[in-house]
Formats: C-alpha cells, structure tokens, sequence
C-alpha cells in the first residue's frame, strides 16, 4: 500500500521535485522492518521494565530522552537515511508504548478511554497537518514542519496501536497467536479492500499503520513470554536480538540500495 499524494494547489511540482524526501517509499521491505521494529519495541520496553528492575517511570524517562536525540538527529539529516530513520522508528515505538502503559497503570485511565483519546488526538493531528499543509502524503514529506506532523501522528498510531491490542487482549483473553492472526485478518482485509476497490491509499496506509502494532507486539509476546503465560518461553533478549538482527540486516541492504542508487544518479548527471 503507499499514500496517495495530495498536492498543495500553490506549490509548484518543479520545486518539490528537488527536495528529497525525508522518509522511505512504502515498499515490501518497509512493512518488514516496521513490523519488526514493534515487534522489538514492544519486548525492548519489557526488558527495560520489567527484567532489569527500572520500571515503569524510570524506563519512560530514559527512552524519552533516547528518543528526543535520536529524532533531533533524524530532522538534521533533510533526507531519507536508512539507519538513522529506522532507529527512530523503534524507539518512538517503545515510547508510543510506554505513554499507554503508563495512563493505565500509573494513571489508572482505562484502555477504552485511551483508545479514544489517542484515536480523536491523531484524527486532530491529521486535520491540522491537512489544513496547513494541503496533503497527507508521505511522498512529499521534505520539510521540517511536514515531517515534526509525520513523527507526531506516528507517535499516535503507536499509542493508540497499544490501546488497541491492550483492549482486545484484554476483553476476549483470545491468546498472543489468535490475537496476532486477528490483526493479521484485519491487515489483509484493508489491504484487499484497497486493492480492489481502490479505496483512499492514505487512509488504507495509516489504517494498516496502526494496526501492525498490536500485530507485531501480539507475536512479540508470543514468543517472549513464559510458557505458562502461554508464550514459546524464550525471553524478552533473545526475542529483542533476533529481530534487531533482522532490522540491521534489512536496513544494511536498503542502505546499500540506496548508495548504489545515487551512485547511479551522480554518474547520469
């Protein structure tokens, strides 16, 4: 699925055409990563939590102040870095996490209550982002202001994402792999419907956004959780390593297509 560009009726297409995009196309190899990126969020945020002692308030502070570097140091880039974007994409996902999970646990605000807070807050952040911007696109997204709207809505989509798989988790007790091939369902269904019926792209796109959270994180905990708590048993480190090791081994190749791609470019030129 990629996002439908909408342009901004008094900006001239020359112009936007020399600016490079400042995120990745929506290819097979980005819904790879980003759902191994929550996945990995998702037991990240449980290890720091939970097996190394921190808890909850201290691990928030920290991936807080990890994260603000880390995306101060992706808007500085002006363009699409493989290493440097999907790294702010694992962490915002680990803090997406950690702001639901600490309304609920610290705060005591109740996941349906969550659900529709973060889900009217990114509904107003995408009516904003559009009133000022005139397009949702992420193919056009080659400006500071464009792209803080970008993180911010992601931002959203993983608390909310949180609130979702929490709630669904939490009122069918259906297990980590039924709950992980429901949202799969859900996924290829908006897939199917954008394909066939060709439906809004940008809806389709942040739809299946949200979604792949509670998805990566259902199977994230199917494999990390103990046995009796009807996970495979092995652990919130070897989970997180084996998928930071397929994140690194992706972003490597899509780093290297890159380079090899602008080496072409500079040759044409």
């Amino acid at each position: 699925m990629t996002s439908a560009t909408l342009h901004v009726a008094n900006e001239p297409t020359g112009n936007a055409k020399l600016r490079p995009n400042r995120v990745p196309e929506v290819t097979v190899d980005f819904w790879l990563i980003k759902l191994m990126a929550v996945t990995m969020g998702e037991t990240a945020a449980d290890y720091l939590a939970v097996n190394l002692g921190l808890g909850l308030t201290a691990t928030s502070l920290i991936m807080s102040a990890v994260f603000a570097a880390i995306l101060a140091y992706q808007f500085r880039q002006q363009r699409y870095v493989p290493w440097v974007y999907w790294a702010t994409v694992v962490l915002i996902s680990i803090v997406g996490t950690l702001v639901t999970d600490n309304l609920v646990d610290n705060f005591g605000v109740s996941l349906p209550t969550t659900t529709i807070a973060f889900s009217a807050a990114l509904a107003a952040t995408f009516a904003i982002w559009y009133a000022i911007e005139g397009t949702l696109s992420i193919h056009t997204i080659y400006s500071f202001r464009r792209e803080a709207f970008y993180w911010l809505a992601i931002l959203f989509t993983f608390a909310l994402g949180t609130s979702v798989g929490d709630l669904v988790a939490e009122q069918f007790a259906i297990g980590y792999l039924t709950t992980g091939l429901l949202f799969g369902a859900i996924i290829a269904a908006i897939a199917v419907i954008w394909y066939v019926l060709r439906t809004n792209s940008i809806l389709a796109f942040w739809l299946a956004y949200i979604l792949t959270r509670p998805l990566g994180a259902s199977f994230g905990d199917l494999l990390s959780q103990p046995i009796e708590y009807g996970g495979l048993g092995f652990g919130t480190v070897i989970t997180s390593l084996i998928f930071l090791i397929c994140i690194v081994a992706i972003v490597a190749y899509a780093t290297l297509r890159q380079s090899r791609s602008e080496a072409r470019t500079r040759a044409a030129a």
